[in-house]
C-alpha cells in the first residue's frame, strides 16, 4: 500500500504541474513548491534551533498561532518554520511575523520528505487538526523527531475509522501525542489502540480571545455607527445576502449594518449595492463621504472583519446556507447574539450555541425577520443571548497552555 501511496503522490503532481499551466490557484500551488527548498536553505543553517509547526490554510493557521505565539517566547532561540499546504493560506500569511521561515510544504514524496526535513532539521513537529501525512510521518519517527497533532477533530466518517483505512490508521499512529477538541475523538482514538491523548478543546478558543485584548478601534466604523444600533454580517454568500437584502430594504430607520462578503468581487459588490434601497457607502469611498449619513456599508476590502465585529450589536455569519459555515467565535467573543443560516452540523462551536442559545439559527427569510425583530425589540433577550457567548468563549480558553506544558517535555 505504501508503493501505490507513493505512485499516486508523483502521478498526481505530474498531473497539477499539466493543469496548473491553465489554474492560477494551482499555478501558485505549484511554482510556491519550487521555491521551498531553496528558501529553507537560504534561512535555515545548520546549527539553528528549529520548531516546525504545518498547517493546512487559514483557518488552520488561526488554529496554530496561539501555540506559535507561546513558542516564540518559551524557546526564543528557536527558529519557527511555519508550512503551508494550500496558496489560500500561504499567500495571505507568507509575510507574517509569527514564523522566522514561511513556505509551502512539499508534496508528500519519499524523495521531498528526506529532503525537507534534511534542510529544515526540526526538534519538534507539530501538525494542526487534520492534517495527516503518511511519508512525513514515517520519517519523522524513524529520525526520532516528536510529533504531534493540535485540536484534532475525529468521527467515525473518517477513513481512519474505516475497514479499508489500515494505511492511514498506521500514519495516524505515528504521532507521539495528540490533543483533541472533544472527549469522542478520544473514544475514537482509543478503538484504534490510540491512548496518548489530552482533551483540551480547540486553540481558536484561545486566538479568539486574544481579540478582545487588541485595539479594535476604527474610525470609519466610529463615523459610522455613531449611536445606531449596529448589524454586522460577515463572510456572506449570495445565498445569505438574499436574506439579508430583504431585511435591510424593509428594516426601521435607525438601524445601521455592515455587509462584508466573502469574496470581495468588484462587478458583485456594485450589484448588492445596487439592490439595497437604504442609504449605502462602499467601505473603498470612505474618506470622499460622511458615513455617518449612510445606514449600509459594504467592506470591499479583506482584513477588517475582525475588528469590525468589535462595533457589531449583532451579528450574522455568513455559509450557513450552502457553502459551509464561517467562524461564528469571531463575533461571540464580543458577548452578541449571532445568527446563522440552518446548516451548521459538523461545526461542533456552532453546534453546542445553538443548544445553548447563544447562536440563533435560521431557515428562511421569515424566520430571520422574526429572529432580528425579536433582537431588537427585546433587549433583555438580545443581552442574555450575547452573554451567553462570551461565557462560553471564556469557559473553553486554554488549550494551548496545555500544549506548551507538554512540548516542554519534548525540548
Amino acid at each position: 500500500m505504501h508503493f501505490v501511496y507513493n505512485l499516486i503522490v508523483q502521478l498526481s503532481w505530474f498531473h497539477l504541474k499539466l493543469v496548473a499551466l491553465f489554474h492560477p490557484k494551482l499555478r501558485l500551488f505549484v511554482q510556491g513548491r519550487k521555491q521551498t527548498m531553496a528558501i529553507l536553505k537560504r534561512s535555515i543553517g545548520e546549527t539553528d534551533k528549529v520548531i516546525w509547526v504545518h498547517v493546512a490554510s487559514l483557518g488552520e493557521f488561526e488554529q496554530g498561532l496561539p501555540v506559535i505565539e507561546k513558542l516564540k517566547v518559551a524557546y526564543p532561540s528557536h527558529k519557527i518554520l511555519l508550512t503551508f499546504f494550500s496558496p489560500s493560506g500561504f499567500e495571505f500569511k507568507k509575510n507574517t511575523d509569527a514564523a522566522e521561515v514561511v513556505v509551502y510544504l512539499p508534496l508528500d514524496s519519499r524523495k521531498k520528505t528526506k529532503a525537507f526535513l534534511d534542510a529544515a532539521h526540526p526538534e519538534l513537529a507539530i501538525f494542526v487538526k487534520y492534517e495527516i501525512w503518511p511519508n512525513y510521518i514515517r520519517e519523522l519517527q524513524q529520525r526520532k523527531i516528536p510529533a504531534i497533532l493540535i485540536s484534532a477533530i475525529f468521527n467515525k466518517k473518517q477513513i481512519y475509522f474505516k475497514g479499508y483505512g489500515g494505511f492511514m490508521r498506521r500514519a495516524l499512529g505515528g504521532f507521539s501525542h495528540y490533543f483533541v477538541q472533544n472527549e469522542a475523538s478520544k473514544v475514537l482514538l482509543s478503538t484504534l489502540n490510540i491512548q496518548n491523548t489530552t482533551v483540551c478543546g480547540d486553540t481558536r478558543f484561545d486566538r479568539v480571545s486574544e481579540i478582545l485584548e487588541q485595539d479594535n478601534k476604527l474610525d470609519f466604523m466610529d463615523t459610522f455607527k455613531q449611536d445606531s444600533k449596529c448589524v454586522v454580517a460577515g463572510s456572506t454568500w449570495p445565498a445569505d445576502e438574499e436574506v439579508l437584502l430583504d431585511h435591510i430594504n424593509n428594516a426601521n430607520d435607525g438601524i445601521k449594518f455592515v455587509i462584508a462578503p466573502h469574496k470581495i468581487q468588484f462587478e458583485k459588490v456594485l450589484a448588492l449595492k445596487a439592490a439595497l434601497r437604504k442609504k449605502t457607502a462602499l467601505y473603498s469611498e470612505r474618506n470622499k463621504l460622511d458615513l455617518g449619513d449612510y445606514e449600509v456599508l459594504l467592506i470591499d476590502h479583506i482584513g477588517l472583519l475582525t475588528k469590525i465585529y468589535s462595533y457589531a450589536d449583532f451579528a450574522y455569519v455568513g455559509g450557513g446556507f450552502a457553502t459551509g459555515l464561517h467562524n461564528t467565535l469571531e463575533p461571540a467573543v464580543f458577548g452578541v447574539p449571532v445568527v446563522i443560516g440552518p446548516k451548521f452540523t459538523g461545526f461542533q462551536e456552532a453546534e453546542e450555541l445553538v443548544k445553548q442559545r447563544g447562536v440563533l439559527s435560521i431557515t428562511d427569510q421569515f424566520s430571520f425577520n422574526e429572529t432580528m425583530n425579536r433582537l431588537y425589540t427585546n433587549t433583555d433577550f438580545a443581552k442574555e443571548t450575547g452573554a451567553i457567548n462570551a461565557r462560553y468563549i471564556s469557559k473553553n480558553r486554554g488549550a494551548s497552555i496545555q500544549i506548551i506544558a507538554h512540548v516542554r517535555t519534548l525540548i
